[in-house]
C-alpha cells in the first residue's frame, strides 16, 4: 500500500494554470505567441534570483537530482533549467516506501533575461542539493567626456 499525500490546493493552482494558459493563447492571436509554456513538468524547484553590479545569480533548490540529469540553456535571451528527479520505489533489502512527500519527476523552468546579461559567460554548479548559475553582466561603456582646449596661439584671420 502506498500512502500519497493530498493537497487541496493543487487542484486550484492546475485551473489557475489552465486560465492563464488560455488568456495567454487568446492574447497572441494573429502573432507567434510563445507556446514554450506548454512543456509539461510535475514539479518546479524554487529559485532565488540575485544581482549585483557584475552579475546574476540563480540559486535553484534540486535536492536529489544528480547533474547529469540537469540541462541548462541558453538561447535568444532565454535562460532554461530542466531536469528530472529519479523516485526511488524500492531499496536493496525488499522494503517499500509507506509514505511519499518528495516530489519526482521532470522540471522545467525559463528565465527571460535582460540585454545586460552576457550569455557566453554563464557558469552552473551544484553543491548540496543547490545549483547555483552565475550569468555575467556585459561590460558597459562609459560615457567619455572630451575636454575642449583653448587654442593660445594666434590665428590667422
Amino acid at each position: 500500500m502506498s500512502v500519497t499525500r493530498y493537497s487541496p490546493w493543487d487542484v486550484v493552482n492546475q485551473i489557475q494554470q489552465d486560465l492563464n494558459r488560455v488568456f495567454e493563447s487568446r492574447r497572441g492571436e494573429g502573432t507567434t505567441a510563445d507556446t514554450s509554456n506548454v512543456v509539461t513538468a510535475q514539479w518546479a524547484p524554487s529559485v532565488d534570483i540575485k544581482e549585483d553590479a557584475e552579475r546574476f545569480v540563480l540559486l535553484v533548490d534540486v535536492p536529489g537530482v544528480k547533474p547529469q540529469d540537469i540541462e541548462v540553456t541558453m538561447e535568444q535571451g532565454v535562460l532554461t533549467i530542466r531536469g528530472e528527479r529519479h523516485v526511488e520505489r524500492t531499496e536493496g533489502d525488499g522494503s517499500t516506501f509507506k509514505r511519499v512527500e518528495r516530489v519526482h519527476g521532470t522540471f522545467y523552468r525559463r528565465f527571460s533575461l535582460p540585454d545586460s546579461a552576457n550569455a557566453e559567460g554563464i557558469e552552473a554548479q551544484g553543491e548540496h542539493g543547490v545549483l547555483r548559475i552565475t550569468i555575467p553582466k556585459h561590460q558597459r561603456v562609459q560615457p567619455r567626456r572630451i575636454s575642449v582646449n583653448v587654442n593660445t596661439g594666434s590665428q590667422a584671420g
